[in-house]
């Protein structure tokens, strides 16, 4: 019996995993290889370079000032877009008064629902310098000196503005995921907060933080691994090219370029495996760091 219920998990498991291994775990221990490879990625000739490459990649200002762009992401997108998407949660599930709640929940996730690359060129038309949707709001409001800024254009502003854009369309979707999880939360908790006399901002802070903290937690891994990528929004919004001077590269789109404008896969594996440790290394620190005693309701 046993047998048999085991030939049956085994031929159940034995595609996927085979396709995991074909298109997942080959290409990592490949990259590994690739990595300590002098390689241009379409020759046959692919030299042994030692640790040339990760020392190169120390020495490399471009691949700093990538890295610090996704630094700053990863300070500014997580509690940015969590504390927006948690007061509209909020907002729309305990907040009185508040009219077409269920529509504006809607309105709000909409933007998840579309293409990323989609979303990046919608929001490079509204930062046009010229027929934007922004500046012609700027204009209109009295601030004539935006009548043609160039958002994209400029290295002061183009990295902000493409952060913009992933707070616009990420938001709703943790708004939904919060909302999921406040409407699990019995009824009773807040009846008995505000018998003790709690306002609403109490309750937030001491009823529906503490008891959501684990769907909390899991956005903030979720936004710091999104923070570290950001490779389809700064390629579309600037046209591949890292804005001015490079002033909204990241990592990812740094690689891209090394790889396939200079035909550098050597060297561009082992940046992707430097990311990967990252990734993981930040992965880990975020679980550890924002674990806590599991609340039961």
């Amino acid at each position: 019996m046993d047998r048999g219920k085991n030939r049956l998990i085994v031929s159940f498991l034995a595609l996927p995993v085979g396709l995991y291994t074909l298109f997942v775990l080959i290409p990592y221990f490949s990259a590994l290889i690739f990595a300590f490879t002098r390689w241009s990625g379409l020759s046959q000739n692919i030299r042994f370079n030692g640790a040339n490459n990760f020392i190169k990649l120390y020495r490399d200002e471009k691949f700093w000032s990538a890295l610090s762009h996704n630094g700053i992401a990863l300070l500014i997108l997580p509690p940015v877009i969590i504390g927006l998407a948690l007061f509209f949660a909020f907002l729309f599930t305990q907040g009185k008064g508040v009219a077409f709640s269920r529509f504006f929940r809607v309105a709000f996730f909409f933007p998840q629902v579309m293409s990323v690359v989609v979303v990046a060129v919608l929001w490079s038309f509204i930062y046009h310098p010229t027929i934007g949707l922004l500046n012609a709001l700027l204009g209109a409001v009295g601030l004539t000196q935006f009548a043609s800024f160039p958002w994209l254009g400029d290295r002061g502003t183009v990295f902000g503005s493409v952060l913009a854009m992933v707070v616009w369309q990420s938001v709703g979707f943790y708004m939904v995921l919060f909302v999921a999880g406040m409407q699990s939360i019995p009824v009773d908790y807040y009846e008995a907060a505000k018998i003790d006399g709690a306002d609403s901002w109490t309750m937030f802070w001491n009823v529906t933080v503490p008891l959501l903290w684990d769907t909390i937690r899991t956005a903030i891994i979720f936004l710091a691994i999104a923070a570290m990528d950001l490779f389809a929004q700064v390629t579309v919004m600037t046209n591949g090219t890292g804005g001015p001077s490079r002033a909204a590269d990241v990592v990812p789109t740094y690689l891209y370029s090394t790889a396939f404008s200079d035909g550098q896969f050597g060297y561009a594996t082992a940046m992707g495996l430097v990311l990967l440790i990252l990734v993981l290394a930040l992965s880990i620190i975020s679980l550890r760091f924002t674990a806590r005693e599991a609340l039961e309701y």
